[in-house]
């Protein structure tokens, strides 16, 4: 069990870290991959211009290229992204489709003067979770409830090997964000309240993706998020301000970073919110002092999409700001005709250099952090992609590592007389609720679009959970269903399956001040009770949710979080092919009054609570 933890004001600071996270602060030791790259980044550094240099320290979208793909040359930009919904041209998502465009975009690299690569990135919040066909793992809260490193290894592995089919090399993970306030939309990108535990998952997330040394022919590069303390920010809101002083920020938010670092991270993203009212985008203290200075980070910082246009109104100031506070590689996803588009970017950034306002010194440093990178990855030798790879993407093999993940992750939160596990043998089982039967809700947000989407055409295929219960039962058991708990299909059933939960979301949209179950998923909770059977209530969730009435008149309640694909890793647990041994990561609350878990005193639950039985 994680301990609770003092509000940012002060008042009840604790000693939050354990002696093995906090000599993590002061035992960083670089990464050999940095030994190994040194020297060329360095020779291919004295070779470039300064726009060849500025060039380098930009990634732009994938969208805002469609029709002028040629800019890649023209600007000789060092990285592409896929944001959320920046999929290729023509609706097409399929990994073939994805290995032309990126294929594509790397061919007008290598016509440029020196032939550098791109780096091209994509969010992989749980899994290669932008294509059709890929496997969605567990939100980072159900990994969290795993407290499990070897499987949130295995996780970021099966993910490396389906990038790697498609050609990205670079994801955008694992977010190691310490999320205090679950009203936070992206509580679910959490591991879980605990540093310790965001720690120890999130490095282990960091050799998942990039190996043992971050050059294996199976790696790809990791990117830590959201530098610093995006889980912290008042009242959860996102992209805020996290208002504490700096011992607290270092004990709070500080030791998973650490961590990476010290497993060998080679990018960092640095987050939108703000640290006393200074956003992080502007923050030299943090960024070059303490991450680059104290912690000996080795690899590049990147912004996030479009962060630094938050900082002031004087666009050009911006960039100077952030340039010259740390910041090595510029998110700008903006095309042409857009207010600050990249053209404008590298406009200013030549300017500001040419008047001395940014230095040429820090231009060199940011592009050999960016060349080292590149070349430890082997990006030089690695332009093409092995068709073994792209036809592996959702294989049976890496379904069969999320399954493993699902199972671990559930947590049992009330188990009545033994209600659970149910008998593959039951006469009749009746299910309600629409989440049963949709990967859509399954997967939550960032699963093929940013925002996420219900139904099982739009999502990335897998089995649903009823599907699952209907392959786990014994010929002749009647499981019928019901999406609306309509109808007398229950009448008679000897246990009913109740599964209910939020909608997909992602940051921002996903905000909330009110965890409370839907009105009308309160109505399938009345019309289980109808049925006079036991009820069995599986949370879909994101976050805890505030239970009400249902955790009295459920005879089993089970947190499943956001499983993904694999519904099988929940019928495993529910008939008992596998054990719960999931814990939550996070306190649950009795009501919306205890939705921050720092000052929550009496949870329902608290951190570390699970039965087994």
């Amino acid at each position: 069990m994680y301990p609770l933890r003092p509000s940012c004001s002060g008042l009840r600071r604790l000693l939050l870290l354990s002696l093995p996270a906090a000599a993590l602060l002061a035992s960083a030791t670089t990464p050999a991959w940095v030994a190994r790259s040194a020297s060329p980044a360095d020779a291919l550094l004295a070779q470039m211009t300064l726009d060849e240099k500025i060039g380098q320290m930009v990634q732009v979208d994938s969208d805002a290229l469609r029709g002028h793909p040629a800019d890649v040359q023209t600007y000789f930009l060092g990285s592409v992204l896929s944001g959320g919904n920046a999929d290729p041209a023509g609706g097409d998502n399929s990994p073939a489709a994805w290995v032309k465009m990126v294929q594509g975009f790397q061919a007008q690299a290598l016509k440029t003067r020196l032939q550098i690569p791109l780096l091209y990135g994509i969010d992989t919040v749980h899994g290669h979770n932008n294509i059709i066909g890929a496997v969605i793992f567990p939100h980072n809260v159900g990994m969290g409830a795993t407290h499990n490193p070897a499987l949130s290894l295995a996780e970021q592995r099966v993910t490396a090997e389906e990038m790697l089919g498609t050609g990205t090399l670079w994801g955008f993970g694992p977010c190691i964000a310490v999320a205090e306030n679950e009203r936070w939309g992206r509580t679910y990108e959490s591991y879980g309240t605990s540093p310790e535990l965001a720690a120890t998952l999130g490095a282990a997330a960091v050799r998942g993706f990039q190996g043992d040394d971050l050059g294996g022919p199976l790696s790809v590069l990791a990117c830590a998020k959201h530098f610093l303390g995006d889980g912290g920010t008042t009242g959860g809101k996102d992209q805020g301000d996290v208002v504490c002083d700096e011992v607290t920020l270092r004990r709070l938010y500080l030791p998973p970073y650490a961590a990476a670092v010290q497993a060998g991270v080679g990018s960092i993203m640095v987050s939108y919110s703000s640290w006393n009212g200074v956003k992080m985008s502007a923050n030299h203290h943090l960024m070059t002092e303490v991450l680059k200075g104290e912690m000996g980070f080795q690899g590049f910082l990147i912004s996030d999409w479009a962060a630094i246009d938050q900082i002031s109104p004087d666009y050009k100031q911006d960039v100077a700001a952030s340039v010259n506070a740390g910041l090595d590689m510029f998110m700008i996803p903006k095309g042409p005709g857009s207010a600050n588009n990249y053209g404008e970017f590298i406009g200013d950034l030549k300017s500001l250099v040419a008047t001395g306002t940014v230095s040429q010194a820090r231009i060199d440093d940011a592009v050999r952090r960016i060349l080292r990178v590149k070349y430890a990855l082997g990006v030089f030798a690695r332009t093409a992609v092995d068709p073994r790879l792209t036809a592996a993407i959702g294989s049976a093999e890496h379904r069969a590592v999320a399954r493993e993940c699902v199972s671990a992750s559930l947590v049992l939160l009330k188990n009545d007389k033994n209600t659970l596990p149910l008998a593959k043998g039951i006469k009749h089982l009746h299910i309600i609720g629409a989440a049963a039967d949709d990967v859509g809700l399954q997967c939550g947000g960032w699963t093929i679009s940013w925002q996420g989407k219900a139904g099982n055409n739009v999502t990335t295929g897998g089995t649903t959970i009823l599907a699952a219960i209907r392959q786990a039962v014994s010929t002749g058991s009647q499981v019928t269903f019901s999406a609306t708990g309509a109808g007398t299909d229950g009448q008679g059933a000897d246990a009913v399956l109740l599964v209910v939960g939020e909608r997909p979301y992602a940051e921002g949209q996903g905000d909330k001040a009110d965890l409370g179950l839907p009105a009308n998923q309160t109505q399938l909770l009345a019309q289980a009770k109808a049925s006079g059977a036991p009820i069995v209530t599986l949370i879909i969730s994101g976050r805890p949710m505030v239970l009400g009435t249902a955790l009295d008149q459920s005879a089993a309640v089970v947190a499943a979080w956001l499983p993904g694909t694999e519904g099988t890793g929940v019928a495993d647990v529910l008939f008992g092919d596998k054990k719960f041994t999931g814990t939550l990561p996070r306190p649950w609350p009795r009501d919306n009054s205890q939705l921050d878990a720092l000052t929550v005193i009496d949870p329902l639950f608290p951190v570390g609570y699970g039965l087994t039985k």
